[in-house]
């Protein structure tokens, strides 16, 4: 389905771009895949290449009320941090990269199918479809930076994301391992409301 899907844009490594995405911005610089393992004290996410080969991995340690995230490349070099503001309707989280470039995600409210993801810091936003798991992010002037599909009824929480700007490689991983935390939170608030059980806040 992930190759051809006109809805749902996960593929996997080897699969080649999806069609749709190709149609809309032209076949991408490269893809990349995400796999979640959870441990008792740590969430593990595992960033791999075409080859499935690890270049990055996530780890959260549990508990931690902040959701206090940290990424690394495969060769052990520390990239970004990512925390969650504890008291939010608007499910934000921070991340500071090692650069030293620090932003913020924050979902705008009331949107029933489309979500859509103010990134302050850059100007750069993420535009999703929460049924069909597809998510796409713009940089500032409104060019395609990378484009995310969320493997449908997997265990493992699998991504895949076709990344346009390869400049930007650190950044887009930072911003996909933070939209996956985000929509664990939402899945776990379940009928707690879509936006987190918070009634106060920004």
């Amino acid at each position: 389905m992930g190759a051809f899907s006109k809805v749902h844009r996960f593929h996997g490594a080897g699969e080649g771009a999806n069609v749709n995405n190709v149609d809309r911005f032209g076949t991408p610089a490269y893809s990349l895949y995400t796999s979640t393992k959870i441990f008792t004290l740590h969430h593990h996410i595992s960033v791999t290449d075409e080859n499935n080969k690890e270049v990055y991995v996530a780890r959260t340690k549990f508990p931690s009320l902040h959701d206090k995230t940290e990424i690394y490349k495969a060769s052990g070099e520390h990239v970004a941090h990512v925390q969650r503001k504890l008291i939010s309707l608007h499910e934000r989280h921070f991340v500071t990269m090692d650069t030293g470039m620090e932003f913020e995600l924050s979902n705008e409210l009331f949107h029933l199918i489309k979500d859509v993801t103010n990134i302050e810091g850059l100007g750069w936003q993420l535009r999703g479809n929460i049924l069909a798991l597809n998510f796409e992010l713009y940089d500032k002037i409104g060019n395609i930076v990378a484009v995310i599909g969320q493997k449908m009824l997997s265990i493992h929480d699998k991504y895949c994301i076709d990344i346009y700007q390869r400049e930007y490689e650190e950044i887009i991983v930072a911003i996909l391992i933070t939209l996956q935390h985000m929509i664990r939170d939402r899945e776990s608030s379940g009928s707690g409301g879509s936006h987190g059980s918070s009634s106060s806040g920004n």
